[in-house]
């Protein structure tokens, strides 16, 4: 095990074993040994437009500014020691990867994983997830995309993290693993949803009409379904991070 919990709330990591650790800014609380961090950029947080919206000028740039905007500064932490990592007194939740795989978490969900996982920021629309159904991407997906965004409090964007390592996520309370797989969907509320692991496909569901799901607040009018083979990660509280 990479990362260690020294209780719920905090993990520590030896990141010269680990291979260099990446965590969000402001995540660090103390570290021994010789220990430097960098500021670290996933690819694609940085880009001027959303993957596969070239050419479409103010638009792709628009989609541009949401997805640097949902994603969470990193440090890179290299050397040889010890360290903590904890953030605002959200519990954490490790999950190691020794035979590989991949997560997807939302930005504000990921505290840290190793440096060896192959991290990129996608579009929920290019999932089948948070596009309105899974209809496709492009123009119409980000516009979906953004329209389920804004009614479940929810980004358009998720941070996917493939390869053999360890993660570990924030959350209110302790985290729930629900394996999907069997013969029904899983339906998670979007506000208690934290990731997944394996292939799990997501998709953004209207329980209501639009003019209910506005009045009403969206909490209850929008459900994610999950299926797929894998885990889905869900947190005790609809409170959002």
């Amino acid at each position: 095990m990479v990362f260690e919990k020294i209780n719920s709330k905090v993990v520590k990591v030896n990141v010269g074993h680990a291979g260099g650790v990446v965590a969000r800014k402001g995540a660090m609380l103390f570290y021994t040994g010789q220990v430097h961090f960098s500021p670290h950029q996933i690819p694609g947080a940085g880009g001027g437009g959303m993957p596969g919206m070239g050419g479409m000028g103010a638009i792709a740039g628009m989609a541009g500014r949401m997805m640097r905007g949902e994603h969470e500064a990193t440090m890179m932490a290299q050397g040889n020691g010890e360290v903590h990592y904890g953030f605002a007194g959200l519990a954490v939740h490790v999950i190691d990867m020794p035979q590989g795989g991949t997560i997807t978490a939302d930005a504000s969900r990921t505290l840290g994983y190793t440096a060896g996982l192959q991290a990129s920021i996608v579009s929920m629309t290019s999932q089948g997830g948070g596009g309105g159904g899974g209809r496709g991407g492009g123009l119409m997906g980000a516009l979906r995309g953004a329209a389920t965004g804004a009614l479940t409090g929810d980004g358009m964007f998720t941070t996917q993290l493939q390869g053999t390592g360890s993660v570990v996520l924030l959350a209110h309370g302790e985290v729930l693993e629900i394996a999907v797989g069997g013969q029904y969907p899983v339906i998670v509320d979007p506000q208690a949803f934290v990731g997944t692991f394996g292939n799990v496909q997501t998709q953004l569901k209207s329980t209501a009409g639009w003019r209910d799901a506005v009045g009403r607040g969206a909490g209850e009018a929008m459900q994610l379904q999950c299926q797929g083979q894998g885990t889905v990660f869900v947190q005790a509280s609809e409170e959002k991070l």
